[in-house]
């Protein structure tokens, strides 16, 4: 490889249940809002022997006195005041990151990492319910729009257009549409 030429990477991985990765270090899911991280310790670990080090950009995780397990730069950044980490189980390590934008799938946890084919992660159903009134607005136009289009219908762009067009040539009776084609 000449200089200046990028390294290869692996092709991004088929993601796990979870939508994120088993690694040889760690484990890690995630959902739109957040990632959850599992990091094997030895059993009976307490708590004031883990190193968690959670900043905006950068994760560092291990036990005192060792080399980090996890030390690398975030994917992108976190909430770092809406994040924590626990131990479960008295073995495992879990630590939930909030995301910056809950509106993206990470690709990795670290940069560097290996990656997760972020085309395949599946999201959890939800409901309208669930969603802010402007983005249940559009997903609740974009499902008319659809069925719309399956019974060969037109959408709602396009009613309103036809009105827009209807209210157009009410007000201008002088004008001739007799030839004219309108797609």
């Amino acid at each position: 490889m000449g200089d200046g030429e990028p390294a290869l990477r692996p092709p991004p991985s088929e993601p796990n249940a979870g939508n994120g990765l088993d690694l040889e270090k760690y484990s890690w899911t995630q959902q739109l809002p957040e990632v959850n991280i599992t990091v094997p310790i030895p059993e009976g670990t307490k708590s004031r022997f883990v190193v968690c080090e959670i900043k905006k950009d950068h994760l560092k995780v291990g036990l005192k006195g060792q080399l980090p397990i996890v030390d690398g730069e975030l994917h992108k950044q976190v909430k770092v005041d809406d994040c924590f980490w626990s131990i479960e189980d008295g073995n495992t390590l879990s630590i939930l990151l909030t995301k910056q934008n809950q509106m993206e799938w990470w690709k990795s946890v670290i940069k560097g990492d290996p990656e997760v084919d972020t085309q395949r992660v599946e999201p959890e159903s939800s409901k309208l319910s669930d969603l802010d009134p402007e983005t249940r607005q559009t997903v609740e136009k974009m499902m008319f729009d659809q069925r719309q289009k399956q019974m060969g219908l037109p959408t709602s762009d396009e009613m309103q257009n036809q009105e827009t067009l209807k209210k157009f040539m009410a007000e201008h009776p002088e004008m001739d549409f007799s030839g004219a084609k309108i797609a």
